[in-house]
């Protein structure tokens, strides 16, 4: 015989004895408990088929009941389950929006860094033919390190487009001038003309703007978009405190245990419940709004003049455009240098025969944008333009999800209680559960956050212990938006973070003591001024060699970057 049996038969018996005449007996039926609680998966066993003196009782009213101390248990970790899927179902929305968008960007952008290549290579084979073949691991460095830079490498995009304008410098000066041998050293005394002398015109310059700040934008947008997948992933999880366990079952499941298992809670008593439940993600509000403004912000980066189909559609162009400049004015060029880094030792006759600058001057013919084919190679350049047009309703679509996901985390209780199978809802106040009966619930309506809930009713919330988690949280956010804030005004956060450190990380240039351990750079400012009698550099110079050359330059060019600003 079941242990409530005998708790039942004394006080059941006093009970009908002191009933008046006429009364319903079955009122005191656990019938539809039983129903409702079996509904739920839990076996009948232990539920009694009428009411029980409730003295047992922990958290509900300690009166006659449907609840033996055995449900409440089983009961109270239901109402915590529930609460725990709640809570993740109603921030699914924004969930799904960080994952989804998330792939989907990331996915575009790299397709569309694959087809720019590819067009590239494409049409410099058609117009270049041989030279370019030779020389194409040049440009391919340059998209691999574009990549690498976008899937999170230690890539300082500037000093990496001026290490491809002075490899191109390199390969190009050799060619216009085969008829001389060029030492690594002299080479290096070439670059030092780069600025005075611009041989490659202005394109340069316009490219690495254009470059950096496309690229520095759609890195840190994706970035963004992780982030935001990760906090909103960690958040929805939530751990209710005991305090909240005890507020939980008391409006969810007391209904069961007075006999009232249909009766839903109110709606202004279920905002209190979980206003305390989840006053810590509350306060994640702020800071998740002003990144969400950044975000937005970034996202109109990717639609203006830098966006990244601008910069990538017509690179192979503007390259082009480049290597013409410096062919026109190779006389010029060959002349100063000469004059500046000294006459070269000549090539040997067998090279200087074969190789001939006019030979060059008809190789590399003018490159122009209407013979981009459209037969074979000309559909990776169809498929960039409709990847990026792709890209560009993802953005969009991106920034309409994320202005809906705007106080997300304090709308999480209206949410949660404005759903018809959680509370009466508000049209219902006098025929819902307020905790103890079936009746209007009274207490006012806490504001949002930890610090108003120190006279909640409902929960016992400790204001002066904010969550540690969701705190960590709070400053993932605060890190990112200072991030896209720098996007969106095209400087990269992590290089200017590690730029003054001497330990070389990021993408910082680190220089100790006039040290480097960098690639050799095409310095763009300060070149010496041509001396007619100058036959070499100073030795001093050519001894520091190029560390010298490349902490000059992570110094000039944090100065260009902010003067173009």
């Amino acid at each position: 015989m079941p242990s409530w049996i005998g708790a039942v038969i004394l006080p059941l018996s006093g009970l009908l004895l002191s009933l008046p005449a006429g009364a319903d007996v079955k009122a005191r039926s656990c019938g539809e408990v039983r129903q409702a609680y079996g509904a739920k998966g839990f076996s009948l066993a232990d539920i009694p088929f009428q009411e029980i003196a409730g003295e047992h009782l922990r958290i509900c009213p300690q009166e006659y009941t449907c609840c033996t101390t055995e449900m409440e248990d089983k009961l109270s970790q239901q109402s915590k389950l529930e609460f725990e899927n709640l809570v993740e179902e109603t921030s699914h929305f924004v969930r799904t929006t960080f994952v989804s968008r998330h792939k989907k960007f990331d996915e575009f952008f790299r397709e569309l860094l694959e087809n720019a290549e590819k067009s590239l290579n494409d049409m410099f084979v058609r117009t270049y033919g041989m030279l370019y073949m030779q020389n194409s691991e040049v440009f391919q460095d340059l998209f691999t390190e574009l990549k690498r830079y976008y899937t999170g490498g230690n890539v300082n995009l500037e000093e990496m487009l001026n290490d491809f304008w002075a490899r191109l410098l390199e390969r190009m000066f050799q060619l216009i001038n085969p008829q001389y041998h060029f030492s690594e050293d002299y080479l290096e005394c070439v670059s030092k003309y780069t600025d005075q002398l611009k041989p490659f015109g202005d394109v340069p310059r316009k490219l690495k703007i254009q470059i950096t700040r496309s690229f520095i934008a759609a890195r840190t947008f994706v970035q963004g978009l992780t982030v935001g997948r990760e906090v909103a992933n960690r958040v929805s999880k939530v751990s209710p405190t005991p305090g909240c366990i005890r507020a939980l079952m008391k409006m969810l499941y007391c209904p069961y245990c007075r006999g009232l298992p249909t009766v839903r809670p109110c709606n202004n008593y279920c905002l209190n419940v979980m206003k305390g439940c989840l006053a810590n993600q509350a306060d994640l509000d702020t800071e998740w709004n002003l990144f969400i403004d950044a975000m937005l912000l970034v996202a109109e980066r990717l639609e203006g003049p830098f966006n990244i189909e601008s910069v990538m559609d017509p690179i192979d162009v503007k390259i082009s455009e480049a290597i013409m400049n410096m062919q026109e004015n190779s006389m010029q060029v060959s002349a100063k240098v000469f004059q500046g880094c000294g006459q070269p030792k000549p090539a040997p006759a067998l090279r200087s025969a074969r190789s001939a600058p006019e030979n060059f001057n008809t190789r590399f013919r003018p490159y122009n944008p209407e013979e981009r084919p459209t037969t074979a190679a000309g559909t990776s350049l169809d498929r960039l333009r409709t990847v990026w047009r792709t890209m560009q309703h993802s953005v969009t679509d991106i920034k309409e999800k994320l202005k809906l996901s705007k106080k997300v985390w304090s709308a999480l209780p209206y949410t949660i209680c404005k759903d018809e199978s959680v509370t009466a809802g508000t049209s219902n106040e006098e025929e819902c559960w307020n905790g103890h009966s079936k009746a209007r619930y009274l207490p006012e309506i806490m504001n949002d956050g930890l610090t108003n809930q120190i006279n909640n009713p409902e929960v016992d919330v400790d204001i002066t212990r904010p969550d540690t988690f969701i705190r960590q949280q709070i400053m993932a956010l605060r890190v990112m938006t200072n991030k896209l804030k720098n996007a969106y005004n095209g400087n990269d956060v992590n290089f200017q973070d590690t730029s003054d450190e001497s330990s070389g990380s990021g993408s910082g240039s680190g220089c100790m003591d006039d040290v480097c351990p960098t690639e050799f750079e095409f310095v763009t400012t300060e070149a010496p001024a041509v001396d007619p009698d100058r036959r070499e550099v100073d030795s001093s110079a050519a001894q520091r060699g190029h560390s010298l050359l490349s902490c000059s330059l992570a110094c000039t060019v944090l100065a260009l970057q902010r003067l173009c600003r």
